[in-house]
């Protein structure tokens, strides 16, 4: 059973949300806090799987109390309903909440939110990882990516879509970005898959504000166990998956989606190098010494893989259910099924291509593993990888 609590300064709220969610009560134990305050002292005696605070409080606004329970109790999922008016205060939650939710909130809309992130809960993190993974506010970003996004964003000149092109280049802002335009607090009718799309819907205004007047956006610097350059090489290689995915015979959607995930699909990777480097090198100097997959080496010393962990932070920032299925398959298809060329079928065989080929010759340098020969097989692509593969290297000649 899930321990929700629920945060308020107006008790007629709080009596409303109890009576709303009475069924529930087989699978929730809630709790309901008066204010901030309140709230703090039911955390010293118990422990909450998931927070769902209002923004506007007396004393203890919702931020501040967000910021308290991420330091208590990291693994919990933390949302936060805001009204439109309250542009300045949202952005102060932008750190500490997982996910911001327009209020009034429909029932529905809150109860899907709240089962959304109990399920993650479940589904892709062991409780350590949890914490780990609920530390994050904010992802770390390149420092020349930030330099020319600041740069950028000061001069009148700059588009929309020069903006967008340089958030691009960068996973940690493309994932905050989506984060943002998909929270419930811009009130969109429908998830948004596209980067164009969600940097249009935001605005410049909005953007520079994010950038420059909070955390939102964390320049990275790596620990000494980390190789040089190894993020610029990971960021390149998103951005090679992404090119590839674009060369697919996709619908439109289908290839925002896949576009996406492909930028996405190895942000787990950073998660781990900024959150656990230790072990993520442990893990890498154990491909280099076996042979191994990461993914394998990752399970047998982490627990799980960067695959599942990426996954998990996406869906709890609310990012497309399809983006989420994407990054966290996208080594292992033959997890769940598939209907057709897919979001996940596009990723994994971009990320496979990515790999082969050379960037600077478009020649390739590695043979498919058997595992991997399988899997195409078990996918129907067979007689199609060819072909998507010279596309491939068109682009890198």
């Amino acid at each position: 059973m899930k321990n929700i609590l629920f945060v308020d300064d107006e008790k007629q709220i709080l009596d409303g949300l109890r009576r709303m969610f009475i069924g529930q009560c087989d699978e929730w134990e809630m709790q309901f806090a008066v204010g901030g305050e309140a709230a703090l002292e039911l955390c010293r005696t118990s422990k909450f799987d998931v927070v769902i605070s209002d923004m506007r409080m007396p004393g203890i606004d919702g931020a501040m109390l967000l910021g308290e329970i991420k330091e208590l109790f990291p693994d919990a999922a933390r949302l936060i309903l805001s009204g439109y008016s309250d542009v300045a205060l949202t952005t102060r939650a932008i750190p500490v909440a997982h996910r911001i939710l327009a209020k009034p909130c429909d029932a529905i809309e809150l109860q899907e939110a709240i089962e959304s992130v109990c399920a993650l809960q479940d589904l892709f993190c062991t409780p350590e990882l949890r914490r780990v993974v609920g530390t994050i506010g904010e992802l770390p970003s390149l420092s020349s990516t930030y330099t020319t996004l600041a740069q950028a964003i000061q001069n009148p000149a700059s588009s929309l879509s020069d903006v967008a092109e340089i958030i691009e280049d960068d996973i940690a802002m493309v994932a905050k970005v989506l984060q943002l335009v998909n929270s419930g607090f811009f009130g969109l009718a429908q998830k948004v898959t596209s980067l164009q799309d969600a940097v249009a819907y935001l605005g410049m205004g909005t953007i520079k504000n994010l950038a420059l007047a909070s955390d939102t956006f964390r320049v990275f610097v790596p620990p000494s166990c980390i190789a040089p350059g190894f993020c610029e090489e990971m960021q390149r290689h998103a951005h090679r998956v992404a090119l590839i995915v674009g060369t697919f015979p996709l619908p439109k959607k289908m290839r925002d989606v896949s576009i996406v995930s492909a930028l996405l699909h190895d942000v787990g990777q950073l998660i781990l190098a900024s959150k656990l480097p230790r072990e993520f090198c442990a893990a890498l100097e154990l491909v280099r010494t076996t042979g191994c997959s990461q993914t394998e080496a990752e399970e047998q010393l982490i627990g799980t893989s960067h695959a599942e962990i990426g996954a998990y932070l996406l869906g709890l920032w609310g990012i497309d259910n399809h983006v989420v299925e994407a990054v966290a398959h996208h080594h292992r298809p033959d997890r769940i099924t598939h209907t057709g060329f897919d979001a996940t079928t596009a990723v994994y065989v971009a990320d496979l291509l990515a790999h082969e080929l050379d960037e600077s010759s478009g020649v390739s340098n590695t043979s498919l593993t058997e595992t991997d020969k399988n899997l195409i097989g078990m996918l129907g692509l067979s007689q199609q990888y060819p072909a998507l593969q010279e596309r491939a290297r068109e682009l890198f000649k």
